[in-house]
């Protein structure tokens, strides 16, 4: 996938991470949209996950021990996750368009690709 784990001089290097922020700024976008009502609690929840996922790829990019960088990259995927379900209920709250979640659904997954690659190197590396 071309994640280069160790080789890299700093964390904007990394694909997963060009991808979560790419992802972020998505998801900001898409809940400009969304019901004033709703500011405060899903656009606010939506906004704090999607921006969480590319911090925590940072701060783990820049931890030096093996279970700290793990950590904070499973942290950035559990993020993921959680963005990707309020899609699911912005969409049933017809909040996103079906066309909406339907472009945005292969993000996640090319995202989530790229943290296990990530989570998977680092593990790798620790055990060889």
């Amino acid at each position: 996938m071309g994640n280069r784990v160790y080789s890299t001089n700093n964390f904007e290097d990394l694909e997963a991470w060009q991808h979560a922020i790419d992802l972020a700024v998505l998801i900001y976008t898409l809940t400009k949209q969304f019901p004033k009502d709703e500011l405060f609690s899903l656009t606010n929840q939506m906004r704090r996950a999607s921006s969480s996922i590319s911090a925590n790829l940072a701060e783990g990019y820049g931890r030096h021990g093996y279970k700290e960088k793990l950590q904070f990259y499973k942290i950035a995927n559990g993020s993921l996750l959680e963005v990707k379900s309020f899609c699911y209920l912005a969409q049933k709250l017809n909040y996103l368009s079906i066309n909406e979640f339907n472009d945005i659904m292969p993000r996640f997954i090319s995202t989530q690709r790229l943290i296990n690659v990530l989570i998977r190197s680092i593990r790798e590396k620790h055990e060889s």
